[in-house]
């Protein structure tokens, strides 16, 4: 899967992922392979990024999150990296 995190500012990151969660309005929710297609929008919280071992965490401030055909985009507000 290919996750891209942008902010107004900058892009804060682009890379293949094997998971990522996100902090959801209902909730926290994770991402993996084939997911279904969705919109939704976020809280401020952490994204945390997983690949294989490695895992990294981004803190945003809100934004929305578009997942399609293995493509992961994160529009996030701000970020505040930890």
């Amino acid at each position: 899967m290919k996750l891209t995190i942008i902010t107004p500012d900058k892009l804060a990151y682009e890379g293949d992922v094997t998971a990522v969660t996100v902090p959801g309005s209902a909730g926290s929710f994770q991402i993996l392979k084939d997911h279904a297609a969705i919109v939704s929008t976020l809280e401020d919280g952490k994204v945390i990024i997983k690949n294989n071992n490695d895992e990294h965490v981004i803190i945003i401030k809100g934004g929305v999150v578009e997942v399609k055909d293995n493509n992961i985009i994160v529009l996030a507000e701000g970020i505040a990296e930890e």
